[in-house]
């Protein structure tokens, strides 16, 4: 798959990338552990079939030291036991956050209120956030056929400490 466009290279798609990637570093700099934010992003890229945000998001959760194991089972976190009941929560909140045609309600009272056990307000805050980001990130990919495949881990950061 060839990509389609370069928002990097278009002075508006450009201006809006840059804001776009200062306003993640926002969430990096929260109190929600980083694995918890890759398994998210990696959850939510799934559902959208972003192979570019697999790719980074897979990458970088390895880089920090994320198990092969995990990372292979985050599709099937339901049916698995290597998760945590925190990162449940914050997995279910993921889907149901990113599948909202799909879900009648929404993010479920239940899931919420697991949510609401495991993490404090600033971490809930992070992690809507972290939802709405990562799906508008799914978005500016598939539109434009960012192929998945040639991220190298470490990148991300490089571009979100500039």
């Amino acid at each position: 798959m060839d990509s389609r466009f370069d928002l990097f290279e278009n002075a508006i798609g450009g201006r809006f990338v840059k804001r776009f990637a200062g306003t993640a570093q926002v969430l990096q700099q929260s109190s929600l552990p980083h694995a918890t934010q890759e398994l998210m992003s990696l959850r939510a890229s799934q559902i959208n079939g972003c192979g570019h945000c697999i790719d980074m998001h897979t990458k970088e959760a390895e880089a920090a030291g994320e198990s092969a194991l995990r990372l292979h089972l985050v599709a099937a976190w339901r049916e698995s036991t290597v998760f945590t009941e925190a990162e449940q929560a914050a997995l279910a909140l993921t889907e149901e956050g990113t599948r909202l045609a799909d879900a009648h309600r929404g993010v479920s009272d239940e899931t919420w209120a697991q949510v609401r056990e495991h993490y404090d307000d600033d971490q809930i805050a992070a992690m809507v956030c972290l939802v709405a980001m990562i799906n508008a990130a799914n978005r500016l990919a598939v539109i434009t056929h960012q192929p998945g495949g040639s991220h190298q881990a470490g990148t991300l950061k490089a571009t979100l400490d500039h």
